[in-house]
């Protein structure tokens, strides 16, 4: 078993003052466990034959029903029974941009249900598109983000019901985010990445800021939105750059690379894993308002190559993730590759992982699956630390897949989504629900 603790935890109290209008609010509320601590788990298959499983999302209905996103534009359904269906409740493969089967960041990567899915029946993707023609010179795709709406039949959706919400024009094919959750407040999140390349830098990227610091577009950013306000969206009257000149009234925080997933918990804390680049993973604990350093900083230390600023152009101040991990562990052996967001556990099958963050590591090799999964905890002074859950029955102890991302259904239990192929191809994905390890 591997201990890492977290080098960081500048952000505390202070950068958490309640933001109850943000249904982001008040210090991380400790719990301890009362049960034996998790090490170890099994996954249990529930779904396979899928191909590049990116996204679970639930509907609220009231019904266990688990809805996949494959990356390469369809949606499933897994029934309460643990049955997938056959077909796909959505199949936009024709929108989508042409992707590499051989590796690809973009494709159908999110997806998220109205919170009044039951009565309206919309809910809301995100996808990468051609590049159309009134696109930049030299750019690889547009993001849209878009409203679809259910048929009279539950397991299928009406693909030409598009409604294009927002589009956002994509400078090169990788860093993309995706993530897509509705908070407690009715507001749509949006993970939106720097726009590719390296270094937050070259065409379509600010020069001597990059896109991430950049407060006039959209790129490196989460963003808030209200869809049942406005044409085609609404902004929040409380968002935090509303008032600021020249600034996307649309942006929550910014500073992100490639926020790959975040979640909301019950107590309406925002976890964001940002993938880093070539130094070090990061989770962080998102506000209003909040700039989380990069293209400055690569976590905590100055990104190579980088500024070392203490503070944005605005003059706030930079906020440090809450967990960080280098690349390689003190023996330079691989560690991890790119951060996966996770959810914080509060289901019934692990008693033992309850208010704790459970998250992933993609593999710690870009050719073979080797993802790793993690569960992180806070200590009553606010420092959060982390340690690897063994997998048991696998024979390395890790998932022994690339894990594409994790999942919660409507009971709280949680999901590792996976592969064994590098990219969007084939048929050899899973779902596998996290529970105890076997006696």
């Amino acid at each position: 078993m591997r201990m890492q603790t977290s080098c960081v935890s500048s952000f505390r109290c202070a950068a958490l003052l309640p933001i109850a209008a943000a249904g982001l609010i008040g210090c991380p509320r400790v719990e301890t466990p009362a049960d034996e601590p998790v090490n170890t788990i099994t996954l249990t298959v529930i779904a396979e034959g899928l191909t590049a499983p990116v996204a679970l999302a639930t509907a609220r209905e009231g019904h266990d029903w688990k809805y996949i996103v494959e990356q390469i534009g369809r949606v499933r359904i897994i029934d309460e029974n643990d049955t997938l269906l056959d077909g796909a409740f959505l199949d936009i493969r024709g929108k989508l941009a042409d992707l590499n089967e051989a590796f690809d960041e973009r494709g159908l990567l999110g997806l998220a249900f109205h919170p009044n899915y039951d009565d309206n029946g919309r809910f809301f993707v995100y996808y990468n598109a051609p590049l159309g023609a009134d696109g930049p010179a030299g750019f690889d795709s547009e993001i849209h983000l878009s409203e679809f709406r259910v048929t009279s039949d539950p397991t299928r959706a009406d693909a030409d019901s598009e409604r294009l919400l927002l589009r956002i024009f994509k400078p090169q094919a990788n860093h993309n985010g995706g993530q897509l959750a509705f908070g407690d407040d009715g507001f749509l999140y949006v993970s939106v990445g720097d726009g590719g390349n390296a270094n937050d830098e070259g065409l379509g990227h600010t020069a001597d800021l990059g896109n991430a610091q950049d407060l006039t577009t959209l790129l490196g950013k989460i963003l808030r939105i209200d869809v049942d306000g406005g044409d085609p969206y609404g902004i929040p009257a409380d968002n935090p750059l509303t008032d600021t000149s020249g600034a996307r009234a649309e942006i929550f925080a910014w500073g992100l690379r490639n926020v790959w997933r975040f979640s909301i918990d019950t107590d309406g804390r925002l976890f964001a894993a940002d993938v880093g680049q070539g130094q070090r993973e990061e989770i962080n604990l998102v506000t209003a308002g909040g700039n989380y350093g990069w293209r400055i900083r690569e976590g905590t230390p100055c990104r190579v190559g980088g500024t070392c600023a203490e503070s944005g152009a605005g003059g706030e101040p930079l906020t440090a993730p809450i967990i960080e991990y280098l690349h390689t562990d003190t023996s330079g052996a691989p560690f991890g590759f790119a951060v996966v967001g996770g959810y914080v556990y509060d289901g019934d099958a692990l008693p033992g992982l309850r208010g704790q963050y459970v998250f992933a590591d993609w593999s710690r090799s870009f050719l073979i699956g080797d993802g790793t999964i993690f569960a992180a905890e806070e200590d009553d002074a606010g420092n959060w630390s982390f340690r690897e859950l063994t997998v048991d029955g696998r024979a390395d102890g890790r998932a022994g897949r690339f894990v594409l991302a994790l999942g919660r259904d409507e009971n709280g239990e949680l999901y590792v989504l996976g592969s064994a192929r590098l990219g969007p191809d084939g048929s050899d994905g899973t779902v596998e629900r996290i529970a105890p390890a076997s006696e």
